[in-house]
């Protein structure tokens, strides 16, 4: 069948964030600020999550110019999850193949062994929140285009704040 990718935005009962309201609308002055560390879900049982964190491996596709996923790399074993990264030549196959389109890519693309997407510099808490809880019909979750202060995409104390959006699959 035709596979659809929508955007939603992450709803408050999944990941602890305020709802945006149209996804089509990434308006910076709505956007949740991922830079407050005080967002938690209490709904997420912290040791599970712990526990599945120290589980969890991550496939991460990159190109071979950027940067910048590295240090997402970092960020992602510096939480405690374990990377498998793949450096490819045609990073556009990886995001066709799992449903990122280009309104919602970013340089990399990382699978869980679920098969759960995470498109670009998404904080660690939210992927870990998300497959703890995975939203309904969704595929995963995204940072579109890369975003100054988001993880990996540090620059002093400069930050731009971000959305994190659900990808689902719709059909």
């Amino acid at each position: 069948g035709n596979f659809f990718v929508s955007l939603s935005l992450i709803a408050s009962s999944v990941l602890g964030l305020q709802t945006m309201g149209n996804a089509a609308n990434s308006s910076v002055d709505q956007a949740a600020s991922t830079g407050d560390k005080s967002v938690s879900n209490p709904a997420v049982d912290t040791a599970s999550a712990t526990q599945a964190k120290s589980k969890l491996v991550l496939d991460v596709h990159r190109d071979p110019n950027c940067g910048c996923c590295g240090h997402w790399v970092e960020h992602m074993q510096q939480a405690g999850v374990q990377t498998k990264v793949h450096v490819q030549q045609n990073m556009a196959q990886i995001k066709l193949r799992h449903g990122v389109t280009p309104e919602t890519s970013s340089c990399h693309t990382a699978i869980s062994p679920e098969g759960y997407v995470f498109e670009g510099h998404v904080p660690a808490k939210f992927i870990e929140q998300f497959l703890a809880a995975p939203v309904v019909d969704a595929i995963g979750l995204t940072v579109p285009g890369m975003v100054t202060g988001s993880p990996g995409m540090e620059y002093g104390d400069a930050f731009t704040p971000y959305q994190v959006l659900v990808l689902n699959k719709d059909g």
